[in-house]
């Protein structure tokens, strides 16, 4: 459905986007992340039609974006960063006008109208102006206008931001049972929003891609990743464990008497640390392997020479 070769985009001497290529299918939910500049609402501004590249290819459902961008804007549903809007008119005067510039007529506008209101939850602010709701609200009036035509493809610059944690949830789920027909990517600097709704993350740093896999994937390239946190709750004699097999680096907190063992790659140290453990008499509160820390691979990834093996 979405086809990019080679996608670059350049503000005078600055390359904003640089050299991009990848392919998404229907129901794939794409985190596209990045740190702040790092390209990705340019990138999303030229999915859309709004900007055009420097050079490069984008072909959506089959369709060239040079030669056919009023078709391909229509099988579109964008959440630009900010959401802009009429700030006078009220919420169901602009979701009627919006209606109208997509071509919807009738029973079927006042129908999708209704359906969508119900879905975002917007029925008790439709008679305010949309100047006067909060940043919530005006991200979820964002929200009502990208999906009111129920178009193929959602992309969406920062749903969530300015939403308090009930109102993340609600579009996440929101997010998750329209992507089962469509294709969702969603621009974003918050990692906990590519674990909560997508099953594929990108992430690009000065333009560039810097990983294209599923969360897990991502997950698992963390030093964190299958790592064994010990809590002691007393003083006790560490030292043979970071001899033990499969221990490559141990990391120790006197302060909260954590201790954090890293594995070389491949290797399974719960059984091996329990063991030791049990047969020593440790004084231990605390066992858990480390699920991995998916901020640990992003700021690795997105930092200088950031590459993780």
């Amino acid at each position: 459905m979405i086809d990019v070769k080679n996608l670059t985009k350049s503000f005078g001497d600055f390359t904003a986007v640089d050299n991009l290529s990848f392919e998404i299918k229907s129901g794939e939910v794409v985190g596209f992340l990045g740190p702040n500049g790092a390209g990705k609402s340019t990138t999303m501004k030229m999915l859309t039609g709004f900007l055009k590249p420097t050079s490069g290819e984008i072909r959506i459902a089959d369709m060239a974006m040079d030669t056919s961008c009023k078709a391909i804007q229509e099988k579109i549903g964008y959440l630009p960063e900010g959401a802009p809007a009429y700030g006078d008119m009220t919420v169901l005067q602009f979701l009627h006008f919006i209606a109208e510039v997509r071509g919807l007529k009738g029973e079927k506008k006042t129908h999708r109208i209704a359906d969508v209101v119900a879905q975002v939850e917007l029925k008790d602010m439709l008679d305010r102006p949309i100047d006067n709701l909060s940043k919530g609200f005006k991200r979820r009036v964002g929200i009502a206008q990208a999906i009111l035509h129920d178009p193929e493809i959602l992309i969406l610059d920062e749903p969530t931001d300015g939403l308090d944690p009930n109102q993340k949830h609600q579009v996440r789920k929101l997010i998750q049972n329209l992507s089962k027909d469509k294709i969702v990517v969603i621009s974003t600097h918050i990692l906990e929003e590519v674990s909560a709704v997508c099953n594929r993350a990108m992430i690009i740093a000065e333009g560039k891609m810097m990983f294209d896999a599923t969360p897990a994937d991502l997950i698992k390239k963390s030093r964190y990743y299958r790592a064994v946190t010990v809590h002691f709750n007393q003083f006790a004699d560490i030292s043979g464990l970071g001899e033990l097999p499969g221990v490559n680096e141990m990391e120790v907190d006197k302060s909260s008497g954590k201790v954090t063992l890293f594995p070389i790659k491949g290797a399974d140290l719960m059984p091996i640390v329990a063991e030791h453990i049990r047969q020593g008499n440790m004084p231990v509160d605390l066992l858990y392997s480390e699920p991995g820390r998916m901020d640990d691979v992003f700021r690795t990834m997105t930092t200088a020479g950031g590459e993780v093996k």
